[in-house]
């Protein structure tokens, strides 16, 4: 029993001790800091991170009754030792690690913390690629380069370059970050037309190749990503070749930045070197405790570096070592002890010269990331909250330009106002609503001193001028042609034209001719337009058709002449006949009209035979009155009168139809006598694809691949023509004749300066294809755009008109030869509603003719009832009808006023009898 007793005594003596070792908090707690001790970014990270620990270590709210031990190894910038350097670390049982500043050692020093657990919190590596997705344990207190180059992009796109050219270090940091601005590039439909990747260990020779190599590329918008480099190397040598000039622009990631904050003050030559670059940096916001920091820091380096000033890593690796702290106190404070277990992968590999059996897996990592993760408060470079990436939350960047006087601060940027002039703190602070529509950014002195915004890229240069081809025609020159053959005696009409516009273009523009074509026939301006698309070319120049398949592979500029295929066939004059009069009208009209004069002939007796004596009399003469009177309207002798109000209205109505009728005709008849009538067996496209017939085109011209591809025709229809003569002689051979043809198919101002001299031929119809000759320019050409709006120029100016006048129209402009169709003959349809008109008039005077003669014949009929003493009528209807319209004609037959006076005279006597 007393055993027992005994035995119960020391269990809980046993417990208590070691629930007392289980909360006691150790007395030093270690957290890793890998990064390169002798760089811009390590130098002053070293620092801030020592004193950061020594401000944790003296702050009794932090740790209290712990030490927080730094465990630092150099990496120097080298993914071998940065890896040996994190095992040196993490065998004294860190619980985080600080670091690495190089994104590429970042990516190796990861895998080794994921596997143990090790939260691993970066203050300088920015490869966007180095996600939470991938490794779990890592965050980030400083600002992704996705963010940076979204930035770029927006900057890039604010001055409208549509294409620069990136030079970076070809390593993971640099590789990534190109990849993200290219994206961004995409989204903006701008782009990055050449990239120039450096060897992470460059040397001033490979500098000054690359950079002399791309002297000769179109763009001179320059983006540099590239290490912090304390030398300068890439702007020392662009300054030597005179690539610091107004035509350049160079832009330049917070690298540039980070070095001139680590090295102020800058020297003057240094500022000469760099003036007009402009640069993004990390925007920190100004306080008095991140000056107060600085003075401190300033005591703990090198005497060599005293002179530095204090860059934005140093405030990050600072934060990031208050971030681990709080993190840690936090995780202690609720009764955690830190703990490491073997792993036994990891403690069989004991027996090699490394320690691996040393290497502990962190048991509550997971629980300090998740504490990590909370970090919620304000440190020296802005506020620390984590995103969902696990990245610090966004604070912007500052756009500095760098002039004679130094550093000049020009604007922000954010993601959410874009380009200000205020700062972020201000905008919030007064609560200034802002957006991307109305950005702004101060004025920067770019390189050679200029205020204005350089143009960004350089067709040419005396060293090397655009190579424009032009075809080397042998037919119809005068639109281009090489004179002998030679590329310095080039001349046409398109040429001309091209030398007007290039005085517009608000730049000097050096270039070259090349002929292209063998000079015994016309070339192909398929291959032509497909040479500028290689490359071979920068442009052409010529009389060039814009068609769907060239503006797939090249641009073109504004047409400077309007065009398309048209046909051209032999045509014969029709001399003027007998019967000519009669082609005004078709047989319709004619028929129509005919019968309207007899109709109102009719309508008018009938109108007017009761109350005009002109259209009394014998049958024979009142039948040649009606058939006279209507005809005699047309030439204004009518000698009848009209009385009756009904028919002076059907009158005025048939007078303006008349007008009408007459003004037409006589203006169709006056059109046939006076303009030449053509006349050819094809009448248009239709006729000529049906009646399988050859049929020419131009050698190298469109139209044989229009013919045979759009219209399906066969080739063995087509014959191939390479001059004006081969057309006409082609042409007056015909289509059954060896080497003729039924007509030929070409562009509009090629046949219209072949029929300038020409009376046999003509064109048939009208163009069938609307098109335009223009220069090509390679794809994304900014001098297609330039070309365009000189060619508007000149055309509203007079110029354009001028020159194809000084070409084409010293014996009379061929376009005024073009032949005129043949006037059409009028149509009944445009008549129908005058017709239309007329007749309904003439039906409502005879309708109301008829009812005042029924009713007038009522009433004659009732008196004769009344006064009649003679026989009765007969009991039979059909006699009886017979008789009354007997006497309704013959009632018709009597004047008007004879009627009357029998009414007048029957009223009087029916009065006397009353």
């Amino acid at each position: 029993m007393e055993s027992l007793l005994v035995l119960t005594l020391i269990s809980s003596i046993w417990a208590f001790l070691a629930g007392s070792a289980c909360c006691q908090r150790p007395a030093v707690v270690n957290i890793g800091a890998v990064f390169t001790f002798d760089s811009i970014i390590g130098r002053a990270a070293k620092v801030a991170m020592e004193a950061a620990v020594s401000d944790v270590n003296a702050d009794p709210s932090i740790l209290n009754g712990t030490k927080l031990n730094l465990v630092m190894a150099d990496t120097h910038c080298n993914v071998l030792l940065g890896s040996i350097g994190a095992f040196q670390v993490l065998e004294k049982d860190v619980v985080a690690i600080v670091g690495p500043q190089s994104s590429v050692v970042a990516h190796m020093v990861l895998q080794i913390a994921n596997n143990l657990q090790v939260p691993l919190i970066s203050y300088a590596a920015t490869d966007p690629t180095l996600s939470a997705l991938q490794f779990p344990f890592f965050l980030r207190t400083t600002q992704s380069d996705a963010y940076q180059m979204t930035a770029m992009a927006d900057l890039i796109d604010f001055y409208e370059w549509k294409e620069v050219i990136m030079i970076f270090v070809d390593d993971d940091y640099g590789r990534n970050g190109i990849s993200t601005l290219t994206d961004e590039l995409d989204k903006r439909m701008f782009k990055i037309s050449y990239k120039i990747p450096l060897p992470c260990h460059f040397n001033l020779s490979e500098i000054t190749i690359i950079l002399n190599n791309s002297k000769l590329l179109g763009p001179r918008v320059y983006v540099v990503h590239v290490n912090p480099d304390p030398r300068l190397s890439i702007f020392k040598i662009a300054h030597q070749l005179d690539m610091m000039t107004s035509d350049y622009v160079w832009l330049a990631t917070d690298w540039l930045s980070t070095t001139l904050d680590s090295v102020l003050p800058v020297q003057q030559t240094s500022i000469n070197i760099l003036q007009g670059v402009v640069v993004l940096r990390q925007h920190i916001p100004e306080s008095s405790r991140k000056t107060t920091l600085w003075s401190r820091l300033r005591n703990m380096l090198p005497e060599d570096s005293r002179n530095s000033s204090l860059n934005v890593y140093a405030l990050s690796a600072y934060d990031t070592i208050q971030v681990v702290a709080r993190a840690i106190d936090k995780f202690l404070n609720e009764g955690r002890s830190i703990t490491f277990s073997l792993k036994n992968k990891f403690h069989d590999l004991n027996t090699s010269r490394m320690s691996w059996g040393k290497l502990k897996i962190f048991d509550d990592g997971a629980l300090l990331l998740s504490i990590l993760l909370q970090a919620n408060f304000t440190g020296l470079s802005g506020r620390i909250e984590f995103n969902s990436d696990r990245n610090v939350i966004n604070r912007g960047y500052e756009v500095i330009n760098i002039d004679q006087m130094g550093l000049r601060r020009v604007g922000y940027w954010s993601n959410v106002t874009g380009f200000t002039i205020q700062s972020p703190e201000t905008l919030k602070q007064k609560r200034i609503g802002y957006s991307h529509l109305n950005q702004t950014l101060g004025n920067v002195t770019w390189p050679g001193g200029k205020r204005e915004k350089p143009r960004g890229w350089v067709i040419a240069n005396n060293e090397r001028p655009l190579i424009i081809g032009v075809p080397r025609r042998v037919s119809f020159v005068e639109f281009v042609t090489a004179v002998n053959g030679s590329h310095k005696n080039i001349e046409g009409y398109c040429i001309d034209l091209f030398n007007e516009a290039r005085k517009l273009v608000p730049y000097d523009v050096p270039y070259r001719f090349i002929p292209f074509g063998n000079g015994s026939s016309n070339p192909s301006y398929d291959d032509l337009v497909k040479n500028v698309a290689n490359g071979i070319f920068d442009a052409a120049v010529g009389d060039i058709a814009i068609v769907t398949n060239r503006t797939r592979i090249v641009d073109f500029s504004q047409p400077f002449a309007s065009t398309g295929l048209v046909i051209v066939a032999p045509i014969k004059n029709s001399k003027s006949n007998a019967w000519v009069f009669l082609k005004p009208f078709t047989v319709e009209m004619w028929c129509v009209t005919s019968a309207s004069f007899f109709m109102i002939g009719a309508v008018i007796w009938l109108l007017e035979h009761r109350v005009n004596d002109d259209f009394r009399g014998p049958p024979k003469r009142q039948l040649v009155t009606v058939i006279l009177f209507s005809f005699s309207t047309l030439f204004k002798t009518n000698q009848e009168a009209t009385v009756s109000p009904l028919g002076r209205m059907v009158m005025v109505v048939w007078l303006f139809l008349l007008m009408v009728i007459t003004s037409s005709y006589t203006a169709s008849l006056t059109s046939i006598l006076t303009v030449q009538q053509l006349s050819s067996p094809i009448k248009g496209l239709d006729d000529l694809i049906t009646n399988e017939q050859p049929i020419g085109y131009q050698v190298g011209s469109f139209a044989y691949s229009y013919l045979t591809e759009s219209l399906y025709l066969p080739r063995s229809r087509l014959v191939s023509l390479g001059s004006p003569e081969e057309y006409e002689s082609a042409l007056l051979k015909g289509p059954f004749k060896k080497g003729g043809v039924a007509a030929i198919i070409d562009e509009l101002p090629y046949m219209e300066l072949f029929l300038s001299g020409r009376n046999d031929f003509g064109m048939i119809g009208q163009p069938f294809t609307k098109s335009g000759w223009g220069f090509a320019f390679q794809r994304g050409s900014p001098l297609a755009v330039d070309m365009s709006t000189a060619i508007l120029k000149l055309s509203e100016n007079g110029k354009l008109q001028k020159i194809h006048e000084k070409w084409f129209c010293k014996m009379g402009c061929p376009g005024e030869r073009r032949r005129k169709s043949e006037p059409n003959q009028l149509q009944l349809v445009s008549f129908w509603g005058l017709y239309l008109l007329c007749g309904a008039f003439s039906l409502v005077a005879l309708l109301i003719f008829l009812l005042r003669i029924v009713r007038q014949f009522a009433r004659y009929i009732r008196q004769q009832k009344e006064s009649s003493h003679s026989e009765l009528v007969s009991s039979n209807s059909n006699s009886s009808w017979t008789q009354v319209i007997y006497k309704f004609i013959d009632f018709v037959d009597e004047k008007e006023e004879a009627i009357k006076r029998l009414f007048r005279k029957h009223d009087t006597q029916n009065q006397a009898n009353r």
